[in-house]
């Protein structure tokens, strides 16, 4: 959501952007209107060009790096862990989950650590199981906010710079329509 409000953002940018280049036109057009003079300053001055409007220090818009890195490492942990989980994952991966279980969580607990009774034993590990995916999803939620942290802090500078815009663009759009009116 955050990505499609900086585009809708962006957009705006530059929509703002055109007005304000649509409003300089319209200024020469009233100059040439108003008097002689102005109307050969305005033939002898170069045109602005008509094809892009002048981006006035907006950088290209993309989503925050941080932010896709995070929702695609959550999307990756994400689905690892409806393999993993009894409830979630698919019947036809009982082998993948067996290897998951023996390489990942199994091998990564010395088994030295646990008491010697059986039940104990599995008692820990399935406690040691649980606080890794406690651990990896606290990461994930982690990583998920700070790239919302910063994305919400771009488009946060994206709005003050467009609230300067738009607040200059108002105050040009009232003396040029002063200016219509007198004539």
């Amino acid at each position: 959501e955050l990505v499609r409000q900086g585009e809708a953002l962006k957009r705006t940018e530059q929509m703002v952007d055109k007005m304000d280049q649509d409003l300089k036109t319209s200024q020469r057009h009233i100059n040439s209107i108003k008097s002689v003079w102005g109307g050969l300053v305005n033939y002898f001055k170069a045109k602005p060009p008509e094809s892009k409007p002048e981006q006035n220090g907006t950088p290209e818009y993309y989503a925050n790096s941080r932010l896709k890195e995070a929702m695609m490492s959550s999307k990756e942990q994400e689905s690892k862990y409806q393999e993993s989980h009894p409830n979630l994952r698919k019947l036809d991966n009982s082998g993948l989950l067996t290897l998951f279980y023996t390489k990942y969580l199994v091998s990564s607990v010395q088994r030295d650590s646990y008491p010697k009774n059986q039940h104990l034993r599995a008692y820990h590990q399935k406690i040691d199981n649980n606080l890794d995916e406690m651990s990896s999803g606290l990461s994930r939620l982690k990583n998920l906010a700070l790239g919302l942290q910063t994305e919400i802090d771009e488009q946060d500078d994206m709005l003050d710079r467009l609230t300067k815009k738009v607040e200059t663009l108002d105050v040009n759009i009232k003396s040029t329509d002063k200016k219509v009116r007198q004539l």
